[in-house]
């Protein structure tokens, strides 16, 4: 699903970046994709999707 449409960046692409560079924030997420520099709708829903992806590998290290 894209959460970013103005540059078209997907929640798979948020979650691999979490997954496989140990991205924890928002800032990380905006430095490696555009996200969120144009209208910034996506911001949101980014960051529920980043910590939700931060929360199940955290319980699947447990």
């Amino acid at each position: 699903m894209y959460v970013c449409l103005c540059h078209g960046v997907s929640d798979k692409k948020i979650k691999k970046l979490a997954l496989e560079q140990g991205i924890t924030d928002i800032r990380g997420i905006k430095r490696c994709t555009a996200l969120g520099s144009q209208c910034g709708k996506c911001v949101k829903q980014a960051k529920e999707i980043l910590n939700e992806t931060i929360v199940v590998q955290y319980q699947q290290a447990s």
